[in-house]
């Protein structure tokens, strides 16, 4: 099965000090680009994370701070990294909820306020647990008929959600089309504003509060109603995106951007 892809798409998977999507870090990314012919790049970075990498996490991926002691710190590639993402659609194994978030985060600290409002995005387990409802390993082993080798290594991830979404496609013919706009939409559980989703669309294409007591609230709304909650967002523990999303609608309700 070859997809039917009209723009790029990357597979990507990062390895990380935690599942903070706020205050973790990357230690390592790979990524496999596919092109509408066929044709495919592939690169894995190691990075240092500027942090000590906890003990669990290192038994999860087996990398270590000595690992990573002399790698590139994310700022120091993260326009080479925007700079492949450029254009492609992207997808991944868990991507949605963790994977892109995480990524946005880093680009945001390192100063890169890279667009992705135009992308697709296809997640490879939202629509393995709609359809089966099992972990990567057994996606692979399920989908592909093989044992899934050093699993929870970036490499070995990425190649094998790029192998189960393919083989997915075959599979369930009836239910997916081979078109990246048709999976991205399969894949997503809500229609977020921001990639945390703390703020989606209604069924008007009205930003609403996905969280906390104004949950369900069109968030220009909540603006009139409770000045200061924009700014205890500002100030909370919330992703950078997040809170530019916000400001962003903030301006638009002031009539200072369109």
């Amino acid at each position: 099965m070859k997809l039917n892809l009209k723009n790029p798409i990357i597979f990507f998977d990062l390895e990380t000090t935690g599942i903070n999507v706020n205050t973790d870090r990357i230690v390592e990314i790979c990524y496999l680009k596919v092109y509408p012919n066929g044709n495919e790049e592939s690169k894995t970075l190691r990075i240092n994370p500027e942090m000590h990498i906890p003990e669990q996490s290192s038994a999860v991926h087996g990398i270590y701070d000595k690992d990573v002691v002399d790698c590139p710190i994310f700022r120091e590639v993260a326009q080479s990294i925007a700079h492949d993402f450029e254009g492609a659609d992207i997808a991944g194994f868990n991507s949605n909820r963790f994977d892109v978030p995480l990524l946005v985060e880093e680009f945001l600290r390192a100063g890169i306020d890279i667009d992705l409002s135009t992308r697709k995005f296809v997640d490879v387990q939202v629509i393995y647990h709609k359809l089966e409802q099992r972990t990567l390993s057994a996606a692979y082993k399920f989908y592909c008929g093989k044992e899934l080798e050093d699993a929870h290594s970036a490499t070995a991830d990425v190649r094998a959600t790029y192998e189960v979404l393919k083989a997915q496609i075959d599979k369930y013919p009836n239910d997916l089309q081979n078109d990246v706009k048709f999976l991205s939409e399969f894949s997503s559980f809500t229609r977020n504003v921001d990639f945390a989703g703390r703020i989606v669309l209604d069924d008007k294409n009205v930003p609403v509060f996905n969280f906390g007591k104004y949950k369900g609230m069109p968030v220009s709304e909540v603006f009139r109603r409770d000045p200061g909650y924009y700014s205890w967002i500002l100030n909370g523990d919330f992703t950078l995106n997040t809170k530019s999303v916000l400001t962003k609608l903030k301006l638009q309700e002031t009539g200072l951007v369109k």
